[in-house]
């Protein structure tokens, strides 16, 4: 036997143990009622995913907050109720864990940024990132955002016919590269131009195909999870460099090729402006330009400024390594970038549908621009477009979790049981899978009303807009409980009910997720 067929037969042979390992570990017998285990391998997991929205809405209405489905972990919990979430996101975040295989995998693509750490490691980062993401920051941005919106206008106005007849645009490739050019400027400091250019550069051109890529590859995570943790880095590499050889026909193989030179793409240009922004950084630090005070400068064009600044002036226990400032910029570019085009092509197509949401979201901005002013306070139904487009389509519908020990998940809303009873209370073994549904919990009836499924902008403009105080939401989160102040209010508040809410950071809703690892940049 030839040195090649015994590493083949080992490797095989250790694949197929760790195999039967897994699946002999994991766990069963959840007491929790759904739909039919389906594939005997893959389980019903997937109808989430091939459903869609509706199927993904409609087990949460049929079985409750907390459902059990199948996949290849086992049993797995798909949560949406209100005191359950607040118990995976807040409560209890260190025991609901992100799944080895998400953190892995995003590691390898982005480095080391915030969606690819936990622990002690991931603190460390949020608390220097979450100053950056102050408000007063964010509207900093606005000038540098200005001008690309504005340039939007003009292209789309100068496809439509003269003389005043109706044309049919495809605006999804153009708010796409709207977004593009937002997200690089605003962020990076990097002039993309994609709204003006002919042709992508190669980095805009990679960030434009790294989304559609990670999903066509998701299939392969779990691998390249092994190869991480079982293999050197050279033995890694060279694993790598086997799966990309170029005389490897399928259109799979051709992914994974292309996978690997965007993610290099990406990854070298935004080196590249690391280096050149840290180098300019350097030649002017001085005395004067580490002074915490000046921090707010107008020099600060970008996210990344902002953040390098920070940095220099944090302590050498919090200072993050420059991998990890690497890191930040590829997770914040990509978080930004699918998103920000997908919210505002859902916003344009929910509008086109609504002539009458749509003539009266006109006539407010064009009330609010003659007084020069882009607050909230004056423009409440743009406000409830945002928030209402938001709440049914999250760009993210849904996140997993992994218990990293045995616990009970605690229910607002009885659920129903294995046994054909109802439950307010569910015990979790150690290792399960959890689905949070954001979609679901979006939709949900008792949270929402009985026209949760609808879209119905109007809906926010008889809430109360006022965020509680940070007291406040710690006494309204979800014990039960709702603090004196809340209930003096005259105004109701959506999404909130007889005390309890959902864990989210944006509007009671859970679209930028809530606790420890919710998004950073919501106004």
């Amino acid at each position: 036997m030839s040195l090649i067929q015994v590493c083949v037969l080992g490797s095989f042979s250790f694949a197929l143990c760790k195999a039967l390992v897994f699946l002999l570990q994991r766990p069963h017998g959840i007491d929790l009622d759904g739909p039919d285990r389906g594939n005997w391998l893959t389980g019903n997991i997937t109808s989430l995913f091939e459903g869609g929205v509706d199927y993904c809405v409609h087990i949460a209405e049929k079985y409750g907050g907390a459902v059990r489905l199948y996949g290849p972990p086992g049993e797995t919990v798909y949560v949406s109720d209100p005191r359950a979430l607040y118990h995976m996101v807040v409560k209890d975040q260190h025991i609901f864990e992100e799944p080895n295989l998400f953190i892995m995998s995003n590691k390898l693509v982005f480095g080391e940024g915030l969606i690819s750490t936990i622990g002690e490691q991931h603190r460390r980062q949020r608390k220097l990132l979450n100053p950056v993401f102050s408000t007063s920051n964010m509207r900093r941005l606005l000038s540098t955002l200005h001008p690309i919106s504005d340039r939007l206008t003009s292209i789309l106005a100068s496809k439509l016919p003269t003389d005043g007849s109706h044309k049919e645009i495809d605006v999804l490739p153009w708010l796409s590269r709207c977004a593009l050019d937002g997200v690089c400027q605003g962020i990076l400091g990097y002039p993309s131009d994609t709204l003006s250019a002919a042709e992508d550069d190669p980095y805009a051109e990679a960030l434009r195909k790294i989304g559609p890529l990670i999903g066509k590859l998701m299939k392969v995570r779990s691998i390249v999870v092994i190869i991480m943790q079982y293999c050197s880095p050279y033995w890694a590499r060279k694993v790598l460099d086997l799966a990309t050889v170029p005389w490897l026909p399928t259109q799979f193989m051709a992914d994974v090729r292309e996978m690997r030179r965007t993610a290099e793409t990406m990854d070298n240009a935004s080196r590249k402006v690391f280096l050149e922004k840290k180098a300019a950084m350097e030649a002017k630090e001085t005395s004067d330009f580490i002074d915490t005070t000046s921090r707010d400068s107008d020099s600060m064009t970008s996210m990344m400024d902002i953040m390098l600044k920070a940095n220099v002036v944090s302590s050498n226990t919090e200072r993050l390594r420059d991998d990890e400032l690497l890191g930040q910029m590829n997770v914040m570019v990509f978080a930004g970038l699918d998103t920000t085009s997908s919210a505002l092509a859902r916003c344009i197509y929910l509008l086109a549908q609504d002539s009458g949401a749509q003539a009266r979201l006109r006539s407010e901005i064009r009330d609010a621009t003659k007084i020069l002013e882009t607050d909230s306070d004056i423009l409440p139904f743009l406000d409830g477009v945002i928030k209402e487009t938001l709440r049914l389509y999250p760009s993210l519908p849904l996140m997993s979790r992994v218990t990293s020990k045995a616990t009970t998940l605690p229910l607002q809303f009885p659920t129903r049981s294995r046994s054909g009873g109802y439950t307010s209370a569910v015990a979790i073994p150690e290792g399960t899978f959890t689905v949070i549904s954001i979609l679901a919990a979006n939709r949900h009836r008792g949270m929402w009303g009985a026209d949760a499924n609808e879209w119905r902008p109007e809906r926010w403009l008889s809430s109360s807009l006022t965020p509680p105080s940070e007291e406040q939401e710690a006494k309204f989160s979800l014990d039960g409980e709702e603090d004196a102040a809340s209930k003096s209010r005259s105004v109701p508040i959506l999404g909130v009910k007889d005390g309890v809410r959902f864990p989210g950071v944006y509007s009671n809703m859970m679209t930028f997720l809530g606790g420890g690892r919710s998004c950073m940049s919501v106004l």
